[in-house]
């Protein structure tokens, strides 16, 4: 893949002149090998508008695995991937986890290239993406609006994440990514046979984000209180251990009466008395040079102001100079009569040179035990005064304490029962509505259940008092069992991507009332492993309805889903001078998905009838 100077006034991308400075002033199309251009950046325009609040526009790859320089632009509703097995499909979802913070290792770097570079372009509706995000993290949003995100891998393990430009943390995108996009594929799957990835699933669909958020803060603040009761609950005798230690220094930090700054004063004043003949004869000389000496300084001034006065009785242009030498005069007099004032008070103070010397003994002693300075040492008598305080009314502060546990304990709980009400309520819609989507796979006969549980302490946690575990019981006369226990790869993958289906539309309904967040683009990444026929039909329509009020990525093999799609793209694997290279095009018209479909169901065979078959496909699919 390479890139083109296009038509002069159309838009490209914001972060493609920081990429590639030499293309400022010109817009920016994709061809392929063939000189045949692929959707430019300016078509993106003319699709339609969708309701979803934040999609992944545009995807650029740089030196990835196999992908030597691709760009891929998307648009809203169904895009699909297709192509051969092992044509690096799942390279493609596999890169974008990259740049939305994903870990990953060198290895993924292309065999002979120094660093690869993955840019992801999310677009919003005419407003800033990820604002708050943004605001949090002290990152500036784009001049449209768009948050560009960038991940460079260097061969020696370096990385470097770049939003809209600017340097954030790896682990600050991945809180943002969980808003931007939800990926669904077979380690999705795995992922989900963890009860509490089940209980967050049945939050998102509940829509309990504030209810959890406070059950959190409750529990936190009953953890913090029950803590604090303990340490103040603590062996007596280790209390009291503590007690005569803490005594101990305090009562003798405050014998020690120390002042701020003191150590700084007290080493002047030492170090002006043990060099006081230095400074006396240094003062002195200083006073006799300017005033008592013959030819002293002030002396000459005085004979200098005589002999301009006389000149300016003949000039006038001398009389301007007569006032700074008069204020020379008067600064020389005054550091004179500062220096003979200075020279008198100097007086030898063998006592009190003593003194000092044994107070900063003393405050050495305390910097060793209890701080560097006396500022530290002062902080640290105020804390230990505090902590002696607390550990002498300990049982005053134990009994507030003990109340303050009860109340919080009474406030979490009536919390979290409040949030378990909801999601007992959530997941009879929940079950309800996925056996409704599992009957349209092929599963009508599935029974689902979940099974709600205290946890073993009865205490609650953070997330409440509820743990969860989706049972399922996919054919008549079978026990409810946990998803792992379910044999077949297609059963499971038809599940999964009813839950998917049935949250989304859920968080999709409360983002469009309310606006209150961004909707993810959702993107499957072979889910359709193990079905086919009519199955794979039910799973394209679902696929469809889901990113009808959104945006949907889909790779897939089967053309039963493929004929759903609102873009279609063709990922190819060929030998370019020696070095295996991924492309992607687009299939924009009929012909050239007809073909592509036919080539998904009966291989390199493609005859008329199957060509007929696919392209009735299409045209079923869009009506």
């Amino acid at each position: 893949m390479q890139f083109t100077r296009a038509a002069r006034g159309r838009r490209r991308p914001s972060w493609a002149s920081a990429a590639f400075p030499y293309l400022r002033g010109s817009a920016l199309s994709v061809i392929d090998g063939s000189g045949t251009p692929w959707l430019s950046y300016a078509a993106y325009h003319d699709v339609v508008d969708s309701p979803h609040n934040a999609m992944l526009r545009e995807i650029h790859i740089q030196n990835y695995a196999v992908i030597d320089n691709l760009t891929v632009e998307f648009g809203p509703g169904l895009n699909l991937l297709s192509g051969e097995t092992g044509s690096g499909k799942s390279i493609l979802v596999d890169a974008l986890g990259l740049a939305l913070g994903g870990r990953t290792s060198s290895e993924v770097i292309r065999t002979g290239q120094e660093r690869t570079v993955v840019t992801a372009v999310f677009s919003g509706e005419g407003k800033p993406v990820a604002s708050e995000w943004l605001e949090s993290c002290g990152v500036a949003p784009s001049e449209d609006g768009d948050l560009i995100l960038r991940r460079e891998l260097q061969a020696g393990g370096k990385s470097r994440m770049l939003v809209n430009d600017q340097p954030v943390t790896a682990a600050a995108v991945r809180t943002l990514a969980r808003q931007l996009v939800e990926m669904h594929g077979q380690n999705e799957h795995v992922a989900l046979f963890a009860t509490d990835a089940q209980l967050a699933l049945l939050d998102q669909f509940a829509g309990v984000e504030s209810e959890l958020a406070n059950v959190r803060e409750l529990h936190a603040r009953r953890r913090e209180l029950e803590q604090e009761l303990e340490s103040l609950s603590r062996d007596e005798q280790e209390r009291l251990r503590t007690i005569d230690l803490l005594s101990f220094q305090v009562r003798e930090l405050e014998q020690a009466k120390l002042e701020p700054n003191e150590d700084v004063r007290l080493e002047e004043e030492r170090r002006i008395l043990a060099n006081l003949e230095k400074i006396r004869g240094a003062a002195s000389g200083a006073f006799s040079e300017l005033y008592e000496d013959e030819g002293a300084a002030t002396s000459r001034l005085a004979a200098v102001a005589r002999q301009l006065e006389d000149l300016a009785h003949y000039d006038s242009a001398v009389s301007p100079q007569l006032e700074p030498l008069a204020a020379a005069r008067a600064t020389l007099e005054d550091l004179a009569a500062f220096l003979r004032d200075y020279v008198e008070k100097l007086e030898a103070n063998p006592e009190r040179l003593d003194e000092i010397e044994d107070r900063l003994a003393l405050l050495d002693r305390l910097k060793r035990k209890y701080g560097n300075s006396v500022s530290a040492i002062l902080a640290y008598a105020a804390e230990a005064r505090q902590k002696l305080s607390g550990l002498e009314h300990a049982d005053e502060r134990r009994e507030a304490v003990r109340k303050d546990l009860t109340q919080a304990e009474a406030a979490f709980r009536k919390a979290a029962e409040s949030l378990s009400a909801k999601r007992r309520d959530a997941a009879r819609k929940l079950v309800k509505l996925v056996r409704e989507e599992l009957s349209q796979l092929g599963m009508e006969k599935t029974r689902m259940e979940v099974a709600f549980t205290s946890p073993q302490d009865g205490h609650g946690g953070p997330g409440g008092i509820d743990e969860i575990e989706i049972l399922i019981s996919p054919n008549p006369g079978e026990e409810l069992r946990p998803m792992e226990k379910i044999a077949s790869g297609g059963e499971l993958s038809r599940l999964m991507l009813a839950l998917k289906t049935v949250v989304g539309q859920a968080r999709i309904g409360r983002g469009a009332r309310g606006n209150r967040r961004l909707m993810p683009t959702f993107i499957f990444d072979e889910v359709d492993a193990g079905i086919g026929g009519r199955i794979a039909e039910s799973i394209g329509q679902r696929l469809k309805r889901l990113a009808r009020d959104g945006q949907v990525l889909c790779v897939t093999h089967l053309a039963q889903i493929a004929c759903f799609a609102d873009q279609h793209f063709y990922v190819e694997k060929s030998v370019r001078a020696g070095h295996t290279v991924t492309t992607i095009k687009p299939l924009a018209g009929e012909r050239d998905r007809a073909a592509e479909l036919a080539r998904m169901l009966s291989g390199s065979q493609i005859t008329s009838a199957v060509l007929e078959h696919a392209t009735t496909m299409l045209r079923q699919a869009a009506d």
